[in-house]
């Protein structure tokens, strides 16, 4: 066997590999929930098609879901908008400005955002408690876009970088001033960097659970992770079908804008790791 096709072999073992691990609880879970009895593995009777589970999920009153699903796209969006707007200019600001230190600031952001989110919550929820903020958008919000900011400002600087300074100073020329600069050059040019950004903070919004179950109290600001993990059916038993119907449902828009953006995301988190 030559190496060229060894090679082959051993990287379609490895991608196969990785596929099977990626995909098996995600095919179990639909499995669960098309099936009648959501322990069918365990049982004799084997597989039974059935959408009773989604059915209930979406016809019962007392899940909320289309709640928990509406709050974490309204907060996801908000988060993920918000931490772009503010990344985008502080990057530029970074890249393109005289700022002494501004090593040592990059520094200190990636170290701030080393800290674990379990050693924040107890103050965090003292705060917006004080502020009178529990189950409100604004406090998933917030926590968000400080937890995504470190991410998007590197991912950004990183960007920023690759774009030629001449655009800047033909700018300059032309008489626009820095904010122009930015408005029409630079986030033009950059913008599968800064769209690949926005979807990243989407995703870690929407998926966020310890701060969504902390902050929170009932279906009017609880987000979706944390709305499936408080079904319980009666007598206190775990409703396993509608847990994973609902786990379906909801990853559906994350699925949606992986594929539809796959091409964008990888472009601008790799284009920026490479000269030219």
């Amino acid at each position: 066997m030559t190496e060229e096709r060894a090679k082959g072999w051993l990287i379609a073992a490895g991608s196969g590999f990785m596929l099977v691990f990626c995909l098996t609880p995600v095919l179990y879970m639909v499995a669960t929930s098309l099936s009648e009895d959501p322990l069918f593995l365990s049982q004799q009777a084997g597989f039974h098609l059935s959408l009773r589970h989604y059915a209930a999920v979406a016809t019962s009153g007392s899940l909320h879901f289309f709640h928990y699903l509406g709050n974490s796209l309204v907060v996801s969006a908000l988060s993920a908008f918000v931490t772009v707007l503010i990344a985008a200019p502080a990057a530029y600001a970074i890249t393109r400005l005289v700022m002494p230190g501004r090593v040592l600031l990059l520094y200190f952001v990636l170290a701030v955002s080393m800290f674990p989110q379990i050693s924040l919550i107890s103050y965090l929820f003292r705060f917006m408690a004080a502020l009178g903020w529990i189950n409100t958008y604004q406090a998933l919000v917030l926590p968000y876009i400080a937890l995504a900011l470190p991410l998007a400002l590197w991912i950004l600087i990183s960007y920023f970088l690759q774009i030629p300074g001449e655009l800047d100073r033909a700018a300059l020329v032309d008489g626009c001033s820095r904010w122009q600069i930015l408005r029409r050059v630079i986030l033009p040019v950059a913008a599968p960097g800064i769209f690949s950004m926005l979807l990243l903070a989407f995703i870690f919004a929407f998926n966020e659970f310890l701060f969504a179950i902390m902050l929170t109290t009932d279906y009017r600001a609880q987000t979706v992770p944390v709305g499936i993990a408080l079904f319980q059916g009666l007598h206190g038993e775990i409703p396993w079908g509608a847990i994973m119907a609902a786990s379906t449902l909801s990853s559906i828009p994350l699925v949606i804008l992986t594929l539809f953006f796959q091409r964008r995301i990888i472009q601008g988190l790799t284009r920026g790791a490479i000269k030219g």
